[in-house]
């Protein structure tokens, strides 16, 4: 797990999270996997400014939706089929980095179904928008 103490720019943030989200995905480069969905567990961290996101009239308005974190999965995934799992989270993580609010982004995916002799197979980025 990433500790905004490593990274000083993140010091004064919030963090947004989703934790095992599953989706069924068109995901892989091999013609078995071209020709059916997997299924896909994604997590992300979003990390956003306190003094963009600490809310003082109590209102949705004055933070980040956690919608926005599932929409932008599923817009994503609605664009059809992806070979790699470095696609799908770069993908992800450089269109939640676009937000004006998201200084940081964490993003994983897992296959859990791939192998039976582990949990699963999966990839991590992590970014932090340029100032």
């Amino acid at each position: 797990m990433l500790s905004a103490l490593s990274y000083p720019q993140l010091a004064n943030c919030r963090r947004l999270f989703l934790r095992n989200y599953e989706i069924n995905i068109n995901i892989g480069v091999h013609e078995f996997e071209k020709r059916g969905e997997q299924r896909v567990v994604v997590n992300v961290d979003l990390f956003i400014p306190l003094a963009l996101s600490t809310p003082v009239e109590d209102k949705l308005a004055e933070v980040v939706d956690y919608d926005f974190i599932r929409e932008t999965i599923a817009q994503r995934v609605a664009q059809g089929h992806v070979h790699l799992q470095e696609t799908l989270c770069d993908d992800v993580a450089r269109i939640m980095l676009a937000h004006p609010q998201v200084r940081g982004v964490r993003v994983s995916t897992e296959k859990p179904d791939v192998y039976t002799d582990c949990e699963a197979v999966g990839v991590e980025v992590f970014r932090i928008k340029e100032e």
